[in-house]
C-alpha cells in the first residue's frame, strides 16, 4: 500500500512539475551575441518556451563580434547584434553560405556612467568625450579636462576608466561615435565583456568613468548615476530639452538623445526558418520585444518599424513553406 501511495504521490509530483503548454512544437533554438541584448531575447525566449514547452531555446552572451564568428559557422541558429554586421563578417557569412535577415528589435542608450560621490562632473560635450577616450589621450585627471564653464573646481585626480571591450558591439559603436573610429580608444581602460563589472569599478572609485548600456544602470541606481551628454553639433532635439541629455525611455524613443541612441537587432538564418519552431519563434520575438524591452530597461521601437520588420519575416518565410 505504501509503495501504491509513493507512486501515486511521485505521479502527481511529475505532472506539477511540468511547465507551461505543449503547442505541438519541439526543437532547439540557439542564440548568442550581443551581451547588451540578451536581457530582452532571454525574456521573449522564457515566454516563449512557456507556450511551448517542448522547444528549448538557450541564450547566451559571447559579445556581437564572437557572435557573428559563431553565426557564420552555423554554430548558432539567431544572432544578437548590438550594431549592424560588418562588411567582414558579412563576407565571413558569404564564404559559408548562410544567408540571413537583419530585423530591428529595440532602442537603446550607451549611458556615461560616474560614481555617485562625483558632484563636479554632471555633463560633457561630444568633443570633450572624444578627448577623453580617444587613443593618446594627454587627459589623466579630471582637472586636465575640467570645462572652463564650470563652476566647481575638478579634482586633480587620476581618472579611473571602465567601458565594454573590443568583442562588444557596444565598443564599437561609442568608439565610432565618440572618438571617430571603430577601436579608437585610450590604452589605459578596463575593457569587459559584462557591463555589470563596470558597474562594479564605477561603484569602487569615486574618481571612475564608465560607459555601458543604459538599462544596465537602471538596474544599479544606487551604485552609479549618468553624466548627460551635450550634443553640440547634432540636431535640435526640440525646445522641450535641456542642452545637456541622459538616456531616459523619453529621450531615446524621441530621438533627442545623441549620438548614443542606437536601434539593437537580431540576425536570422534564412536557412533556418525550413523549421515550424524556429520561424515561430522569430514571429513571437516581433509580436512581443515592443513590451518585453520596456521590461528590461530597454526602448520600444515604433509600431511602423515593428510592421515593416514583420512584412521582411513573412516575405523570409514564404522561400521556405
Amino acid at each position: 500500500m505504501l509503495l501504491g501511495v509513493s507512486g501515486t504521490a511521485l505521479a502527481g509530483l511529475a505532472g506539477c512539475l511540468t511547465r507551461g503548454e505543449d503547442s505541438g512544437l519541439e526543437g532547439e533554438i540557439r542564440i548568442d551575441g550581443s551581451n547588451t541584448l540578451r536581457p530582452n531575447s532571454a525574456l521573449v525566449a522564457e515566454q516563449f518556451m512557456w507556450e511551448n514547452n517542448q522547444v528549448q531555446a538557450s541564450v547566451s552572451a559571447s559579445g556581437t563580434g564572437a557572435g557573428f564568428q559563431q553565426f557564420a559557422r552555423r554554430e548558432i541558429s539567431l544572432q544578437n547584434a548590438s550594431r549592424p554586421i560588418t562588411d567582414e563578417e558579412a563576407e565571413h557569412c558569404r564564404e559559408n553560405g548562410v544567408e540571413w535577415l537583419e530585423l530591428e528589435v529595440v532602442l537603446d542608450g550607451i549611458a556615461l556612467l560616474k560614481h555617485p560621490d562625483n558632484t563636479w562632473c554632471e555633463c560633457l560635450t561630444v568633443d570633450e568625450l572624444g578627448d577623453l577616450w580617444e587613443r593618446g589621450s594627454e587627459i589623466e585627471t579630471w582637472a586636465d579636462l575640467e570645462p572652463e564653464q564650470s563652476d566647481e573646481e575638478w579634482p586633480d585626480e587620476e581618472i579611473s576608466f571602465y567601458g565594454r571591450d573590443a568583442a562588444s558591439g557596444t565598443f564599437d559603436y561609442f568608439t565610432e561615435h565618440i572618438t571617430g573610429s571603430v577601436g579608437n580608444i585610450r590604452n589605459d581602460y578596463s575593457g569587459t565583456p559584462d557591463t555589470n563589472n563596470i558597474i562594479r569599478g564605477v561603484r569602487g572609485n569615486e574618481y571612475t568613468i564608465g560607459f555601458g548600456g543604459a538599462g544596465y544602470y537602471y538596474e544599479n541606481e544606487a551604485d552609479a548615476e549618468l553624466i548627460a551628454v551635450n550634443y553640440e553639433d547634432g540636431a535640435d532635439p526640440g525646445d522641450e530639452w535641456d542642452d545637456c541629455i541622459v538616456p531616459t525611455r523619453e529621450s531615446i524613443e524621441a530621438e533627442a538623445y545623441q549620438p548614443l541612441s542606437r536601434p539593437m537587432y537580431i540576425y536570422v538564418r534564412r536557412d533556418e526558418l525550413a523549421r515550424p519552431e524556429y520561424r515561430e519563434f522569430v514571429r513571437f520575438y516581433l509580436e512581443n520585444t515592443q513590451e518585453t524591452a520596456r521590461e528590461v530597461q530597454f526602448y520600444a521601437v515604433p509600431d511602423e518599424t515593428i510592421a515593416d520588420q514583420r512584412e521582411k519575416l513573412e516575405a523570409a518565410i514564404e522561400d521556405y513553406t
